[in-house]
């Protein structure tokens, strides 16, 4: 999802660049690469700055969406992506374009539960409560379609007692100019390839 205004940052902030060296790419790439370690099939969510970011981003996603009542919060976001969706899809993963030290090993093991106990709903444990990136069933996708307003799936997935399952780099998400300095600046020395394997 890479649907939200960035006020905070005070630019989009899905086109800030990934790391000096890394081909120029942005962060919604750095999202999109996320994204194939899950399913080929990867959905971009927009709203604000579309089509900007989609112009500037350098891999493309299988399909972009952009959520007519994005400004009305995440939950527009979730509806668009779901409605998007064929009658045969399972389960969809939900991941957000600021975020780019998430640990690829974790999430490629996230992927595998979902694929073992599909009716199962997994998130990310933040500690005193589950968030994204995570995984949610087809049978709870009405409840997710009733959401409103700029509220995420989070206290669902608390309610139906989702897995919660460990994914290094989930706090390091970019809001402000000061998180991205110092997000930056760990991308600058870690590098995607080391990222891979750190836990």
């Amino acid at each position: 999802m890479a649907a939200g205004a960035s006020s905070r940052l005070g630019r989009p902030k899905a086109l800030l660049p990934v790391a000096d060296g890394e081909g120029n790419q942005i962060l919604l790439d750095a999202a999109i690469a996320q994204g194939r370690a899950l399913s080929c099939d990867v959905r971009v969510v927009c709203g604000a700055w579309y089509p900007l970011i989609r112009f500037r981003c350098h891999r493309q996603p299988s399909l972009w969406l952009k959520a007519p009542d994005w400004h009305e919060g995440m939950s527009s976001s979730l509806a668009a992506g779901i409605r998007s969706l064929g009658p045969s899809v399972k389960g969809v993963f939900v991941l957000v374009a600021d975020q780019p030290l998430l640990d690829l090993n974790a999430l490629k093991a996230l992927g595998d539960a979902a694929r073992y106990v599909p009716e199962q709903p997994i998130a990310a444990d933040y500690g005193n409560r589950p968030g994204v990136p995570a995984y949610l069933p087809r049978w709870l996708w009405p409840l997710v379609l009733d959401l409103e307003g700029d509220r995420g799936a989070g206290r669902l997935l608390a309610e139906v007692r989702a897995t919660r399952v460990d994914i290094p780099g989930i706090h390091d998400d970019v809001d402000t100019p000061a998180d991205w300095q110092r997000i930056r600046m760990l991308l600058s020395q870690t590098g995607q390839t080391a990222r891979q394997s750190r836990r």
